[in-house]
């Protein structure tokens, strides 16, 4: 007869139940898992096949009992720490949302919105085209087993241990909020200014004559050449967006490089 003893338990338990934490953070969070297509029993036995998968080969992890106080504390960091690198891997899509909305307020299709069940909410056609194009892409370099890869090498770069992460952690994170707007706009940036300068063509075209009804010719105008401006640019964005991607994933871990003392 097999008999274990209680601290034999809870090092079984602190083995799995802590690992396991922080990869479900990572798999409610960071895209493509975050997506609502996959329900929360998916995301519960992706989270659990890969606690077992690596948990053999992590760092040990000091005695402790799970439903103590000390236990309970460390559950909440392994969560926000989950929380905090799904967070960074997901501005990297909501930059691409971003430079869709800059573009279709540019076009004039700001008003044309659908529902998108992504963010749970109504969202521009244009953004959401980006988006789903920017998803495809990142399923096509791996992207999703790049998060994996990472996720993984997280607990030796952030092992499971009760001690207090950096003061800068967190500022470092919230620092990569800036990303969303300077990548978002960049990525607008060549049909914006396009856009732009047609606009400004118009105004001078209504100066010069004032009897042009210019509602009627910029407001297909300004459409069609943004879908013209989107038809030749597609082929050169998949350049940029593999490089957000790299940023993306460096970003989970780049808040946690000296969070460890």
């Amino acid at each position: 007869m097999i008999s274990l003893t209680s601290t034999e338990i809870n090092a079984w338990v602190v083995a799995f139940f802590f690992p396991l934490a922080r990869i479900l953070a990572v798999l409610a969070t960071a895209p493509p898992f975050n997506n609502p297509a996959l329900t929360a029993r998916v995301r519960l036995l992706l989270g659990l096949a890969i606690t077992i998968g690596i948990a053999p080969v992590l760092p040990s992890i000091a005695p402790l009992d799970p439903a103590s106080g000390a236990g309970l504390l460390l559950l909440a960091q392994q969560m926000l720490i989950g929380f905090a690198m799904g967070f960074a891997m997901r501005l990297v899509f909501s930059a691409v949302d971003m430079a869709g909305n800059l573009i279709s307020l540019q076009m004039g299709l700001g008003f044309a919105s659908s529902y998108d069940p992504q963010t749970a909410g109504q969202t521009a056609v244009i953004s959401e085209f980006l988006g789903l194009l920017a998803l495809l892409v990142f399923m096509a370099i791996n992207g999703h087993l790049m998060v994996i890869a990472t996720l993984t090498h997280s607990f030796t770069a952030v092992p499971v241990s009760p001690a207090a992460l950096h003061a800068d952690t967190w500022w470092k994170l919230a620092s990569l909020g800036g990303v969303v707007f300077s990548s978002g706009l960049l990525l607008a940036l060549p049909i914006v200014v396009a856009l732009v300068i047609t606009n400004l063509a118009l105004a001078v075209l209504s100066r010069a004559a004032p009897q042009l009804n210019l509602i009627a010719i910029g407001f297909p105008l300004t459409i069609a050449l943004g879908f013209a401006g989107l038809m030749f640019g597609l082929p050169y964005l998949g350049t940029p967006l593999q490089q957000l991607f790299e940023y993306g994933l460096q970003s989970m871990l780049g808040p946690f490089s000296t969070s460890a003392r």
